[in-house]
Parts: structure tokens; C-alpha cells; sequence
């Protein structure tokens, strides 16, 4: 897994980098800023403009993709999946949806959901079969299906239930006379009863907090407003620039 990592990291610089094109072509003035704040790894303020930029610009992919990379970057992954979610929606071009599928992927092998990774970057795949890092990802994803079925589990718990009803019939069986015997038994059928539930309770994955934590939102949100206070004041300022100009030449 550490290769992969290294993979993910790398991945989201040259995706960065390859949508520069692109974001000549928008007009919004928001999105460069985002860039920036990327780059210099500020990524909570990075995510405040890239979701200005999305709310302005709603139907085009760039600023969500990139706003997925910046809430990934805050090892926030399962929130990052609906940016690229979006993403993927808009994206018009082959290498726009290569580029959302391959993230997917990535946060899908976060999640250890192996089945959604394999067809992620196979989809990707599709839209680019020539990129050698989603086929490295595609195959470590399938290897990784291979050694964590999701079924194993089912097949475990049908295991044990097996183990019960046989346990059960063959207490069934022995001499009712032997009263010590069945009782010791009876105990340990209830202590493995006791016992199962606890691996099952540990062994789940603690669900990473699918909305924002409270102090992400509130450092969000004093950059979204930090922003925002921005370009109004930039308004402001060229409104009150431009009355004395006027007023000059009238006079």
C-alpha cells in the first residue's frame, strides 16, 4: 500500500498541472486564486474558492475536481468522492473522465471498498488505456478483491452458525442424566455467543464522518467569508474609483 500512496500523491500533482490549459480558458477569476492557495498547500482555503468557483460556474468540472483533490489533501476522502462525483457529471472530454475516475478509485481503495475501485479504474481505463499509474492502481485493486472477497465475512458468519447448530445437536444427544456436563456446555456455548459479537463490533470500520467536522466547517467558513469580503471590496473599490473619473471629466 505504501507504493500506492506514493501513486495517489503524485497522480494529484500532474493532474493539477494538466488541467492549467483548461483554466485559461474559464472566465473566472476565483479559480486562479484556488490555484494558487493549492499550490502553496493552503488546502482549507483552496476548498473555500474552488466552491465559490463551483457555485458560479456550476456545470463545468474543473472546479470540483480540483475541490476534490483539496478536501482529499485534508485526508478527508469520503467527502472528496462527492466533489469528484460532480466532477465526473460534468466533464465533457475523455481525459476529464479518465482524471474522476482514477480519484475515485483512489478514494474507494481509502475505503477498502475494493469491488467500486476495480470498476472506478477500469472506467478510467476506458477513457485512457494509455496511463500507466490507473493500470498499476487497476490491478493492484483487483488483487486486493481477490484477497478480501466481500463476501468473506457472510461465509464466516454462516461458519459459525454451522458450528452452533452442530453444537447443539450433539448436546442434544448426550445423556440427559449428565446434568455437570450440559451445564458446563450450556456456558460455553455462552461465552462464544458473548465472544462473536465482539469481533464483528471491533472489526467494522469506524465510518469516517461522512459531513465536515465542526472545526473543518468553521475554518471553511471563515474562508469562504474571507473570500467573499474580497470581491467585495474589489467592487467597492473600483465602484468609488470610477465616480471621481466620471465627475472629472464632466468637470
Amino acid at each position: 500500500m505504501k507504493n500506492f500512496k506514493i501513486i495517489i500523491i503524485a497522480f494529484l500533482i500532474v493532474a493539477f498541472s494538466g488541467t492549467a490549459g483548461l483554466h485559461a480558458q474559464q472566465k473566472d477569476r476565483i479559480l486562479p486564486k484556488a490555484n494558487q492557495d493549492y499550490a502553496d498547500n493552503k488546502f482549507v482555503d483552496a476548498e473555500a474558492n474552488y466552491r465559490i468557483s463551483d457555485s458560479k460556474f456550476p456545470n463545468k468540472a474543473v472546479a470540483p475536481f480540483n475541490l476534490g483533490n483539496s478536501i482529499y489533501k485534508q485526508k478527508q476522502s469520503s467527502e472528496a468522492k462527492f466533489a469528484y462525483a460532480k466532477a465526473l457529471k460534468n466533464s465533457k472530454t475523455r481525459p476529464q473522465k479518465h482524471r474522476a475516475f482514477h480519484n475515485l478509485g483512489n478514494v474507494f481503495m481509502n475505503e477498502k471498498d475494493y469491488t467500486q475501485a476495480v470498476e472506478a479504474y477500469k472506467n478510467a481505463l476506458r477513457n485512457d488505456p494509455t496511463d500507466e499509474e490507473t493500470r498499476y492502481n487497476y490491478a493492484l485493486a483487483k488483487k486486493m478483491l481477490k484477497e478480501n472477497p466481500p463476501k468473506g465475512d457472510d461465509k464466516k458468519d454462516d461458519k459459525k452458525d454451522d458450528k452452533k447448530d452442530g453444537d447443539k445437536d450433539k448436546k442434544d444427544n448426550k445423556d440427559k442424566d449428565n446434568k455437570d456436563k450440559d451445564n458446563k456446555d450450556d456456558k460455553g456455548d455462552k461465552d462464544k455467543q458473548n465472544k462473536d459479537p465482539k469481533p464483528n463490533e471491533n472489526g467494522e470500520p469506524k465510518p469516517a464522518p461522512g459531513g465536515i467536522s465542526k472545526e473543518r466547517l468553521e475554518n471553511l467558513l471563515n474562508a469562504v467569508n474571507k473570500e467573499e469580503k474580497k470581491v467585495q471590496d474589489k467592487v467597492n473599490a473600483k465602484k468609488v474609483q470610477g465616480k471621481p473619473v466620471k465627475t472629472e471629466k464632466d468637470w
